[in-house]
């Protein structure tokens, strides 16, 4: 009972420590240094942030058949999705009902059934208890099915929620979403390459860094090759009269291109539910610079089958989530899934999608489908294991985040500090 008091004061003490550090923060500036290095902030971002809210976790095409099954690890927890014979996908929660096993191990794999490695309890891919051996004839199988996981597939990507009260604005993202994503036909798509990839810094300066691309010209030339500069915002008292003349032809150009891209059925203009929300995403159709088509090497289509019927040309969907960050164009996708590993390690997941009937070698080649983001990602990687040692550094002070590159940055964050204080963590 005194271990309890003890661990209860502790937990307690902590709480009061991380609701400090929150309200703390100074709007427009990064956290404060503990918010990025602390494992008992840790441990409250998983209960919160991620055990709590929409994750993205997979894309159809890691389930395209009956009896496939993908696991995916989130913090402390895994969870398992499955097709089954039904072509219906569902995902449970990878844990025995007997004796708490953990059932598969991260990753894919092929099956007829369920079965646990401790005691072969065996489990239909609806779930349901298929048999448990020797727990007597009396046994009632229907009572110990394995826990469902709230999922929803938007568009062919996989969001899923270990709450059992998940946020019910998934609907705003499926509404945005769906229309969006039909045109590319994700599900009938496969993933031609996946990496993984450990960065050495807190999951928020992860996100942190994918927010924003005031770092991109002088950090990221193959992804660059695809952007306008003006992409990455601009303080337009910085701009001399060409270039002043140059944002203002693109700013434009994007009016009228966004436009007839409506018009012609492809949703494109900028979404923004990142504030005051529990399911945050921002989406837009952005032009893709250089020749136009892809995020390639020369800005060129690398897969010769077009993803659905979207077709060359039709710029760069990108779709920012929580845990995500996405691009859909016309040749192929970059699905990108970000998992919080540690205070100071986040494992970041990609996959390249083509059309299911597209042929490596044939139809496109992988290193030129593949590089500018194998590079990008690398070199994000750097810059987060750069800023992890900052804010672990005696001299860290939260800077100021630019209000003309940074704005959706500072949107995130601000997201994090509403959501940890509306969970009991502000002041």
């Amino acid at each position: 009972m005194l271990h309890q008091l003890h661990d209860l004061s502790e937990d307690g003490a902590s709480r009061a420590v991380i609701a400090s550090l929150i309200g703390a923060r100074e709007p427009g500036h990064m956290l404060p240094a503990g918010l990025y290095t602390r494992a008992d902030v840790f441990e409250a971002d998983l209960d919160i942030i991620f055990h709590q809210h929409w994750m993205a976790v997979a894309v159809e095409a890691d389930v395209p058949e009956a009896g496939d099954v993908y696991a995916v690890d989130i913090g402390r927890s895994s969870i398992v999705i499955v097709r089954d014979e039904e072509e219906t996908v569902r995902a449970f929660h990878n844990v025995c009902s007997h004796r708490g096993s953990r059932l598969v191990q991260a990753g894919r794999s092929i099956v007829g059934k369920l079965v646990c490695p401790y005691h072969q309890w065996a489990y239909e891919l609806t779930g349901d208890l298929f048999s448990a051996p020797h727990m007597g004839q009396d046994f009632n199988k229907g009572l110990h099915h394995l826990k469902p996981v709230a999922l929803r597939n938007v568009g062919g990507i996989l969001y899923a929620c270990l709450s059992d009260t998940p946020p019910a604005d998934i609907d705003e993202l499926d509404r945005v979403m769906a229309p969006r994503l039909a045109a590319y036909d994700l599900a009938n798509t496969r993933i031609a390459y996946e990496t993984d990839i450990v960065e050495n810094g807190n999951w928020k300066l992860v996100i942190e860094n994918n927010r924003e691309c005031y770092h991109c010209e002088a950090n990221h030339p193959e992804l660059c090759v695809s952007y306008f500069a003006t992409d990455f915002g601009f303080d337009p008292a910085d701009l001399s009269p060409s270039e002043k003349a140059e944002a203002e032809a693109l700013a434009d150009r994007y009016a009228r291109q966004t436009a007839a891209w409506e018009e012609a059925g492809l949703p494109s203009a900028a979404v923004e539910h990142t504030v005051g929300v529990a399911t945050n995403f921002r989406t837009q159709r952005l032009i893709i610079a250089g020749a136009g088509e892809s995020q390639t090497p020369d800005a060129r289509a690398a897969c010769q089958i077009p993803l659905g019927t979207v077709g060359k040309g039709t710029g760069d969907t990108h779709l920012w989530g929580i845990n995500s960050w996405n691009h859909m164009m016309g040749d192929h996708a970059v699905v990108i899934t970000m998992f919080p590993l540690g205070p100071d390690k986040t494992l970041v997941r990609t996959k390249w999608l083509v059309h299911k009937d597209a042929v490596e070698g044939v139809d496109y080649d992988l290193e030129t489908l593949t590089s500018v983001w194998l590079a990008t990602n690398q070199q994000d990687a750097d810059l987060v294991a750069l800023a992890q040692q900052g804010v672990q550094s005696a001299g860290f002070r939260p800077g100021p985040y630019s209000r003309f590159t940074e704005k959706q940055l500072d949107d995130f964050i601000t997201w994090y500090v509403e959501r940890m204080s509306a969970h009991g963590y502000g002041r």
